[in-house]
């Protein structure tokens, strides 16, 4: 079997989680490398995680040839220029969401991406976890898809932090909100438009340049759904991520749809129980790992492309407008 060799750019906690531990439930899938903007930091990083290589810039391992993909967890104006730096350098791209700072600079990425025939995905790896197969099967169950809402809720309790900077590409909607909107595309099943929205600014900036601690925002479907969801940043409290969806015959509720394994769904037809069942099993970062690996040894399916992507990041930039907000500004920090 040909090992695929993935190296990661920076050394963010999430890495661990999201690519390192998954790592070791795939075959075929190294971690090659891990590259930072200091060397010492790669190095320690490196040795504590038992990577062959380092380097101390991110340009230097998109430059490697024994390097077949990289993994991109970035801060999120970060996102859409390295993974353009990628594609140009060959890579394949496992890229974090949000995936780019903006529309605009994802079209960019959709058409590298395109053009180069390289597997570019953007990390909503709750998709590819059994428990959110098994909600849209239960959900075509209960018939026609009236309206869907979601909540996701995260306590970030330094105000320092990176997800309240704006030059950052920080923000509720950003965060929480671009998992709420891929969600509510999922079920709803067609491309919805956003119809008004509100927001809660961090700080009162000109021209509304500001982060968000709170969003919410309703949407419309062409096939006449409607769909709202709200997402937040506390300084305390409990991590939320909850789906509700009405549909014809029924509704289905899933608690914590962002991480399934330990979610639950139940779904109710008339007063009938139609499930209730838990996630388990492994992560969906170990099962979005694998869709990664075999799309590009395999050819398998891509649900989360850049063009999947590119559509949530025209969603984020309507909410932000009709909110009264600035989208994020591209290309900044590279």
């Amino acid at each position: 079997m040909e090992i695929l060799r993935i190296g990661t750019l920076g050394t963010s906690r999430i890495s661990r989680t999201a690519l390192i531990e998954p790592a070791v439930s795939v075959p075929g899938v190294t971690i090659a490398a891990v590259a930072a903007r200091d060397m010492a930091r790669a190095e320690h990083y490196a040795l504590r995680h038992g990577f062959p290589k380092a380097y101390g810039s991110y340009q230097e391992i998109l430059d490697d040839p024994e390097i077949d993909a990289v993994y991109n967890p970035l801060p999120n104006s970060l996102h859409g220029p390295w993974t353009l730096r990628a594609i140009a350098a060959g890579k394949h791209v496992l890229c974090e969401k949000p995936f780019t700072q903006n529309a605009d600079e994802a079209a960019r990425v959709v058409e590298a991406a395109e053009a180069s025939g390289l597997v570019v995905m953007e990390a909503m790896h709750y998709r590819y976890h059994p428990l959110i197969m098994r909600l849209r099967e239960v959900v075509a169950e209960l018939g026609a898809v009236r309206h869907v809402q979601c909540w996701t809720s995260f306590a970030i309790s330094d105000p320092g932090d990176i997800r309240y900077d704006f030059a950052l590409g920080g923000g509720a909607l950003m965060d929480g909100g671009c998992y709420a909107l891929d969600v509510l595309r999922l079920i709803g099943g067609d491309e919805p438009t956003v119809t008004a929205a509100l927001a809660d600014p961090v700080t009162e900036e000109a021209g509304g340049k500001a982060a968000d601690r709170s969003v919410a925002a309703r949407l419309a479907f062409p096939g006449g759904a409607t769909g709202w969801f709200e997402s937040t940043f506390t300084r305390d409290g409990d991590f939320r991520a909850d789906l509700h969806v009405i549909c014809e015959d029924g509704v289905a509720h899933l608690d914590n749809f962002i991480f399934p394994r330990e979610g639950r769904l139940t779904a109710t037809r008339e007063d009938t129980v139609l499930a209730d069942e838990t996630g388990g099993g492994e992560t969906s970062y170990v099962y979005q790992l694998r869709a990664f690996a075999a799309a590009i040894t395999d050819g398998g399916p891509v649900p989360t492309s850049a063009a999947h992507a590119a559509v949530t990041m025209g969603l984020i930039d309507d909410a932000y407008r009709a909110a009264g907000l600035a989208v994020r500004p591209a290309d900044t920090g590279a």
